[in-house]
């Protein structure tokens, strides 16, 4: 089976996680694609559950295996990509799949599979609301955080070139506007 690909992409902080979990909760029929990551495992993540936590080596002998269908080096030494391999999984098993991708990660999917794919763009409300998410969070140092607004800033505009801004000035209405998008979609 050849499924569909629902893709979720922001800058960080924007709420794109928090609206990929709802929809995997209220929609059967979707997958989690599971990135592969050169970065360190965060807290109690899991690997083969929230990321395929692989060697910077073994990251770049897949690049040359064309085992990736898209991958950046989204941080200095630091890459994510999405296996061909993850993607024939969730097919296999008759579902779609869904993407909580970075800005780039997610137009080069759109670009790869065009119309079997909704790109959705998730809109914070501002630049200034997006700083206090990321600083509220503590996960990163001053000099981490100062990177990721940087790319924020940079990221907020490629959001012209998706199908779909979806504000998330309040998460409930986010939401329900994504189950809506995605149903749509599917139904198509």
């Amino acid at each position: 089976m050849n499924g569909k690909l629902i893709i979720f992409s922001a800058p960080s902080g924007a709420g794109k996680t928090t609206i990929v979990h709802h929809l995997l909760r209220k929609v059967p029929s979707l997958s989690f694609s599971i990135s592969a990551t050169t970065r360190d495992k965060r807290g109690d993540e899991v690997n083969g559950s929230d990321y395929y936590f692989i060697s910077q080596s073994d990251f770049l002998h897949k690049i040359a295996q064309k085992e990736f269908v898209e991958f950046e080096e989204v941080y200095s030494g630091t890459f994510y990509g999405t296996l061909r391999s993850e993607i024939e999984r969730i097919w296999s098993a008759g579902k779609h799949v869904i993407f909580d991708i970075d800005v780039e990660g997610g137009l080069h999917l759109k670009k790869k599979y065009g119309e079997n794919a909704l790109a959705i763009f998730v809109d914070p409300p501002s630049l200034e609301v997006l700083i206090s998410r990321l600083t509220a969070r503590g996960t990163d140092g001053p000099e981490k955080l100062a990177e990721r607004i940087k790319k924020a800033d940079k990221e907020l505009q490629y959001s012209s070139r998706f199908d779909v801004v979806l504000k998330n000035h309040d998460l409930y209405t986010a939401c329900a506007e994504a189950e809506k998008l995605v149903a749509e979609f599917l139904q198509d």
